[in-house]
């Protein structure tokens, strides 16, 4: 299967799940349930369900021991024995997250964005309460599945509710978030706290995609760490190219607002280092990633073309 091939099987799995395993837009109180939905599946790359997919293959596919240890991936933190098993609930809810995050980025408060995904923000949508309960629907619902999905593998489900939740939490995707505010309203914001509100913004929801598979997978702890590298440089790849694209292309193929940041004085890699360097710096990134995932078991070639093609990308 090639590459183009492979990415859209992960992604019509992607989609069954998000559809299968979200609340029904008619379930009581409908008007959420239809915010969380219309969200939700709006389609976009989804990149990380993807990479939660993958990797889960990558360790099938190499044929490790059923009896492998499940570990926590902070070093050297067992959490008991485990096997490969179906990864699609973490993919969903790792998706979720993420969901739930743009719709509370896009919010007046925040971003204050009317465009997302190539169509109205949730709250233009909907409404901002609306928007609002429907990022923290989105976010609980992530748990609710790794509860009842995972529940007979109690060891398996301890560590991804532990690697979710900490990638999601106030010192990663949220503290980013906090500091991506701050920054707006400073005019000398350092290479360094740009690099920590990308770190945490951006690139630990990835990285926890890949050590979510990995976990699924039954990986090591030391394959865990490689697969967390991976995510780092993705994400710091990945974000880089966001700031390019942003002061570079335009509104209609990026599928939300261009040219925003910029507009609003914001701090990025393009602003703080120029084009050129910015580049540079998105290709030692994912070459930093492709190093990383090297030391994995199991047939690497979709996941180092996944990461290559991030690196290249129109929106």
């Amino acid at each position: 299967m090639d590459f183009s091939a492979q990415f859209e099987h992960y992604r019509l799995q992607v989609e069954r799940g998000l559809d299968e395993l979200t609340p029904p837009a008619g379930t009581r109180p409908a008007r959420l349930h239809e915010a969380m939905r219309y969200s939700l599946l709006a389609g976009g790359k989804r990149l990380r369900p993807v990479l939660v997919l993958a990797a889960a293959d990558l360790f099938a596919a190499a044929g490790l021991d059923p009896q492998s240890k499940i570990h926590d991936p902070r070093p050297a933190q067992s959490t008991g024995s485990g096997r490969s098993v179906d990864p699609l609930a973490a993919a969903v809810a790792v998706e979720c997250i993420h969901t739930y995050s743009l719709i509370h980025d896009d919010l007046p408060c925040m971003d204050n964005d009317d465009l997302r995904r190539g169509r109205p923000t949730a709250h233009k949508q909907f409404d901002e309460a609306t928007a609002l309960l429907a990022g923290d629907a989105l976010l609980t619902l992530a748990f609710q599945l790794l509860g009842r999905h995972y529940a007979e593998h109690p060891a398996l489900c301890a560590a991804l509710a532990r690697a979710i939740a900490d990638a999601a939490g106030s010192e990663k995707l949220i503290g980013g978030q906090m500091a991506d505010l701050l920054a707006e309203k400073k005019s000398n914001a350092t290479a360094g706290e740009l690099e920590y509100i990308h770190l945490n913004k951006t690139a630990a929801m990835l990285s926890v995609s890949l050590v979510a598979g990995g976990l699924c997978g039954g990986a090591t702890a030391t394959q865990l760490a490689a697969l967390h590298d991976t995510g780092r440089h993705l994400g710091l790849a990945f974000q880089i190219m966001d700031d390019i694209l942003d002061a570079t292309a335009d509104t209609a193929t990026l599928g939300k607002t261009a040219g925003k940041d910029a507009k609003a004085g914001k701090t990025t890699y393009v602003s703080l280092h120029g084009l050129e360097a910015s580049r540079k710096f998105s290709r030692q990134h994912t070459e930093a990633a492709i190093a990383a995932l090297a030391a994995l078991p199991g047939d690497q070639s979709f996941l180092r073309v996944l990461i290559e093609s991030m690196a290249v990308r129109s929106n």
